[in-house]
């Protein structure tokens, strides 16, 4: 008996795994058990690139996740209501869920994992964080045993695109995103990307299977790359840097609060992330006893987010081939609840119930980089060294770079400091006479 497939959606992503599933040859056997039962589409009359008998395709996408002969809902229809409100009838129909909806899972995850919980089926998200990268699988099942310390990400490849045309051009920020607009890597309305947001739940999805807990997005710190000049950049690369958006969950210690965030970064560039460049995406997780390990790839695109969607397909195939057999050889009906959650893999459900504990920002302890515009006044620098001391920030380097008219330009890079600590010191130093603004605060790595 095979295992239908009813699909949400047949857009880019959906288009691209119909394609990859129907092409069997040269890939893994389990393909050989998959029907695509059902399609749901906005359109019956649209022309598509995969041709289907009318009685698969239909509008009404509430028939399918209710249709008992589905066994996978795979939605790819995007958009977050809607997607929300058919994933949880899927569900409690019974079916098994594979989405690449981040938003989703990110704003909605606590409601749909406890629902399935209850229900006993399975939800796979593999294509929900950083396209084809294999990243939610390894961290459930081969890095599972792994204290994990910190998830370091570039997840979005328009705003990795925009710095990394900033720093081989010396471009501005609005001249290359006008450009990724006009190339199609950045959307008309970029606000989701460049303001950070597509970052963060994803990476609110990685810290809640990092650490087994789960994540309030609202406690996602979020900073995007709108505020980081061309001139930043230039004294990035000076300093030994590159200006990266990253995306990062990290517990300074075993059992105290994690850290959730994404803002614009300083990368030491002998820091593997700091290569990454253009549209790619990559993932680096540090734990115990592993060390270092990075997961980089394509982080978009239909072929390789329709490898991470029909991955979690065959597995879950696998899954249904294994409850199957169990279920023959006891005589036991497949949709029988208790013999379905009995036999659950747990390396493939998500088990976390409780919410992390995230820290504060202004608890926060990293380093920072600071641009000041100052008059041109004798012991300026003194007195910037004098406020940061009052406050209990170290300075690691400071450089007076040269002029922007009659200001003179002075760069700090600190050494770790509390960031509560940093702001009441910025605080005190726009008291000073000699302070015309301060154009521009990163964080550094």
């Amino acid at each position: 008996m095979g295992v239908k497939l009813g699909i949400l959606g047949l857009g880019t992503v959906g288009t691209g795994t119909v394609q990859l599933l129907l092409d069997k040859d040269g890939r893994d056997p389990l393909l050989q058990e998959i029907e695509i039962y059902r399609v749901g589409v906005r359109s019956l009359d649209k022309p598509r690139a995969v041709e289907f008998p009318l009685e698969v395709l239909t509008t009404d996408l509430e028939s399918i996740v209710t249709d008992p002969a589905v066994d996978i809902v795979v939605e790819v229809m995007g958009g977050v209501d809607k997607a929300r409100d058919l994933i949880k009838k899927a569900i409690l129909a019974g079916k098994h869920i594979v989405t690449a909806n981040k938003a989703v899972i990110a704003r909605y995850g606590d409601e749909i994992f406890t629902l399935a919980q209850q229900v006993g089926v399975y939800v796979m998200l593999e294509a929900a964080v950083g396209g084809g990268i294999p990243i939610i699988q390894p961290l459930k099942q081969s890095l599972s045993v792994n204290r994990i310390h910190a998830v370091t990400g570039i997840v979005n490849g328009t705003t990795n695109y925009i710095l990394t045309r900033m720093q081989t051009e010396g471009s501005s920020f609005d001249d290359v995103l006008a450009d990724a607009q006009n190339l199609g890597y950045a959307e008309a309305d970029p606000t989701t990307d460049v303001d950070g947001l597509d970052a963060a739940d994803k990476i609110a999805i990685l810290a809640s299977i990092a650490n087994d807990c789960r994540i309030n997005l609202e406690d996602v710190y979020c900073e995007g790359i709108r505020q980081v000049s061309k001139t930043d950049i230039a004294y990035a690369e000076k300093l030994g840097f590159v200006i990266k958006l990253l995306a990062i969950a990290k517990r300074s210690a075993p059992n105290v609060p994690l850290s959730v965030r994404v803002h614009p970064t300083l990368v030491p560039k002998t820091h593997p992330l700091a290569s990454i460049s253009g549209v790619n995406n990559a993932i680096l997780i540090e734990g115990d006893p592993i060390g270092q390990v990075m997961f980089f790839g394509p982080g978009a695109g239909a072929g390789a987010t329709a490898s991470a969607v029909s991955s979690d397909i065959l597995n879950l195939v696998a899954a249904l081939k294994t409850e199957r057999a169990s279920n023959q050889e006891f005589h036991q009906f497949k949709n029988e609840p208790q013999s379905q959650a009995n036999l659950q893999n747990p390396l493939l459900t998500c088990r976390h119930k409780d919410y992390c504990q995230i820290v504060p920002v202004a608890e926060l302890v990293t380093r920072f980089y600071a641009r000041f515009l100052t008059k041109d006044q004798p012991g300026v620098i003194g007195k910037l060294g004098t406020c940061f001391g009052n406050h209990g920030v170290s300075l690691e380097s400071v450089v007076q770079t040269g002029f922007q008219g009659e200001l003179a330009e002075i760069v700090v890079v600190t050494h770790d400091v509390r960031e509560g600590d940093f702001r009441s010191a910025l605080t005190e130093i726009n008291t000073l006479e000699a302070i015309d603004s301060i154009p521009s605060l990163l964080r550094v790595l």
